[in-house]
Parts: C-alpha cells; structure tokens; sequence
C-alpha cells in the first residue's frame, strides 16, 4: 500500500453486477457462475451454478446449503458447542445472497465467472456469525463515527513443487533472478490474475521460493473480498501450472514465515483523516495506534486461527513478538508510516498469511474503533530493536482464546456469539494438537524417559 487517494468517479455509467451477468448470459459468453463464501478459517466455499438459470433474489430464489460450514475446523470436522449451530439444532439451512458488486469473470476458466455472497438465515437476517457480516458489523460501526477504512493487504507464500518443497533454492528477498528462477510457473500464474484482481506488485520474500503479492488498497470489506480471492486464485492456478502454494504461517523450520499486513487509513468526507500534524501522527492516528496496541493481545488469534501460527512469533525473523508500535520500523507489531497526507497509515504486522482476511481486518477496524471511542492515547513509539520490549505476544492458541473471549470491548463490536464460534474452533484445534503423539516426540524420549 503505497497511497491511498480518494476514488474517483467513474467516466460514465457502469452496468450493474446483475446487469453484467444478464448481458453475458444472454449472449452465451457465461455459461457457469460460482457463487463464493468464506468459513470461519477462509476455505472458499460454494456452488458452481449454471449462468441461465442464475437465481433471481428479487423472485426469492436463494442458494441454500447446510448451517455446519460455520461449525468446522479446518480439516471439515464439525465440532459442538456453537452458538448458532449444532446438534441440538438440526444442523438446518442457510441462505447465500449473491452480492451483485463482486461479480468477476474467472481469466482461467472462460465461460465462468464468479460473485460473492453473504449468509442470511431463513427470514433473510444477516447471519451475526459467518465471517463476512462481522466486517460489515464493524464497518457500520465506524461509519456511525463518521469515518470509512482504506485497506491495503500484502500476502506472502511459498511457491512449491508437487511434493511441497520450494521452487527455488536459497534465499534473496527483492531478487528479479529468484522471480524468473520461478518462470514460466510464476508469469502463468501472475497472468492468470490479469481481470480478476487489482495487483500492486508481486516481489521475492526471504524464503526460498517465498513471494509476496501486494493488492491494491480500497473499501475495507472489498479488500477483503480481494485478500480471500487472491488465496483461491494463487491455489487454483498453482495447480494448473504442475505447482502447488502454501499459506501456513510456518511451513519449514529455520525458514521465514508468511504474514498478511494489513494497512488501513481513515478517511472522512473522501479526505484523508490521518492527515500528519507537524510531520507526526494527529490525534486521531494517536488514538487509533493505541486501540490496536491495547487490544493487539486480544485480537492476535483472528490472525492466527492454527498452532502453526504462533511458530511465525520469532525475535529476529521480521514478525513481531511483542505489542510494539514504531514509525518505519519492522521490529514491531505496529507501524506508523507517515508520509504525505493521503499515504499515511499504520500497518498491522501480526496477521499470518494463514488468516481468514474477513476475521483479520475486522479486529483491526474493531481495536482502531475502540481507541477512537475510547479516547485512547498512546505511549511514546519505539525505536530501534524493540524485540525485547512491550507485552508479549500470545505463543499457543489457547492463551490467544483466552485473551480474546476476555477482552469485552472487542468482543462486543464483533460480536459476543461471532467470537464464541471462531475461538471454539481454535481452541478445539489446540486441543487436536497437544492431544496427538507426535514422531518429534518418540525420537527425543522413546529410550531416554
């Protein structure tokens, strides 16, 4: 996220999403569309429909599908005690609404194209629960204060061959050479994204075969549907070029992780509301910097959903350890970047790539809601190595639960039951986890317990 001007008008009308599927049905270029919903953990669901008979929701045609998509974890195991769904409830129907703004042609099937959707109940209410709606929560929330949040998400993965080994050897973050080491697979699946989303850069990371795409910043809740997209294109078009792509924060010991920064500055009446006071940060930044940082031990697990996640916490390795804020500083969880009046924003370094984006920026908008609500201020940025200062943060998913369903504030912007079932699924993971005997385990006591 290098700017953040503020959108432009259009040159002229643009045909509505319905209006453009209609057109492209009729003329036989679309002959199937997807219709795209994300679980708890950011897994693309959906249906593949055919495009003639696309549902009509003035009509009250809906596409419905079963309720236990918001009660599983990441291997589809369907856990009890959730608040909405369960056992005791039958395990009954949703509904997907298909949001005609988000209507794409998909570039690597012709003939498809694909539009997002939100989850409603069976009187047509917004599910409080399913990822997508708690970003909405929250960016109503904000808008009542008068602001709306540009998002900028950076995602960085590994580039694998078909046994899961990186593509390319050694390390060299910023190298063109790395890049065309990882050609014709990378430039087939760059093209692939040509049409289908908004790509700012795509760079070299620090891990052999790493890489990072930056999208282009916009609306809070279109950036996440861009961030969810951009994993299941990656996925699908990896595949189709004899490769495979990891988004686990830690895929290999010794090695970088993979995060997704999250940049967001506030803009009220289309005018930059980060607008820097004598070269610093203005009392609404300060406000909003200090939300993020009291609440960052809180809302760390809706950017780290697996065990995994937390092996990415490591001092020297560019993701944060700690609660920390600094201005151009990679050392910390939380930096104040602070450049020309539209460009100036902070950026939320914790996210692994792992993360469901819905989840991620909305506890970021839900910590920046409540230090401008609050009143916050902060404490004096950091400089330097800040590694070995401010509050850890949580390093096992069950403190990182904890810490969440604690934290009342957060909570009750995105949702009492919303948060209940995201950390039951963590939490039940955890549990997978350390109830499992591992072979690291029989190696190192199997002759000497």
């Amino acid at each position: 996220m290098t700017s953040s001007p503020a959108p432009t008008a259009a040159p002229g009308p643009v045909p509505s999403g319905w209006q453009q599927i209609a057109a492209a049905a009729g003329d036989r270029s679309l002959s199937e569309i997807e219709v795209a919903w994300a679980d708890h953990l950011g897994h693309t669901l959906g249906k593949r429909l055919p495009a003639a008979g696309f549902p009509d929701p003035a009509a009250g045609e809906r596409i419905g599908f079963c309720d236990a998509t918001l009660s599983w974890d990441v291997v589809a195991n369907v856990h009890e005690g959730a608040r909405l769904t369960g056992w005791h409830t039958g395990f009954p129907d949703l509904y997907v609404t298909p949001d005609p703004g988000t209507f794409r042609l998909l570039p690597w099937r012709p003939g498809a194209g694909q539009v997002l959707g939100d989850i409603v109940d069976h009187e047509g209410n917004p599910v409080r629960t399913a990822p997508r709606t708690v970003l909405r929560k929250v960016i109503d929330r904000l808008a009542e204060l008068g602001y709306r949040a540009e998002i900028g998400v950076e995602i960085e993965f590994f580039l694998l061959d078909p046994a899961g080994q990186p593509l390319a050897g050694a390390v060299h973050c910023y190298s063109l050479e790395k890049l065309n080491e990882l050609d014709p697979i990378l430039t087939s699946i760059t093209q692939g994204l040509t049409g289908y989303l908004p790509v700012e850069a795509v760079t070299s990371e620090y891990g052999p075969g790493q890489l990072e795409i930056n999208i282009r910043h916009k609306d809070a809740l279109g950036a996440a549907d861009d961030a969810f997209r951009l994993k299941y294109a990656l996925r699908t078009l990896a595949r189709a070029a004899g490769a495979r792509v990891t988004f686990m924060a830690k895929p290999f010991q010794g090695l970088s992780g993979s995060s997704m920064h999250l940049h967001i500055s506030l803009w009220r009446d289309s005018e930059p509301a980060f607008t820097p006071a004598a070269g610093a940060e203005n009392p609404l930044m300060r406000a909003a910097i200090a939300g993020v940082l009291r609440h960052l031990p809180a809302i760390t697990v809706f950017g780290a959903p697996s065990i995994n996640s937390y092996k990415r916490f490591e001092t020297r390795s560019y993701a944060p350890a700690t609660a920390t804020w600094g201005a151009d500083n990679r050392t910390a969880a939380v930096r104040s970047l602070v450049e020309s009046d539209p460009a100036t924003r902070i950026e939320l370094r914790t996210p692994g790539a792992d993360a469901n984006p819905y989840w991620a920026i909305a506890a970021l908008l839900a910590a920046v809601i409540a230090g401008i609500e609050d009143n916050e201020e902060v404490a004096p940025r950091g400089s330097g190595d800040l590694y070995g200062t401010g509050q850890p943060l949580p390093r096992i998913p069950a403190e990182a639960v904890e810490l969440a369903r604690s934290d009342k504030r957060i909570a009750g912007l995105l949702g009492e039951d919303a948060v209940h079932d995201y950390t039951l699924l963590v939490e039940r993971d955890w549990l997978a986890y350390i109830t499992t005997v591992t072979s690291w385990e029989r190696d190192r006591y199997l002759e000497l317990a």
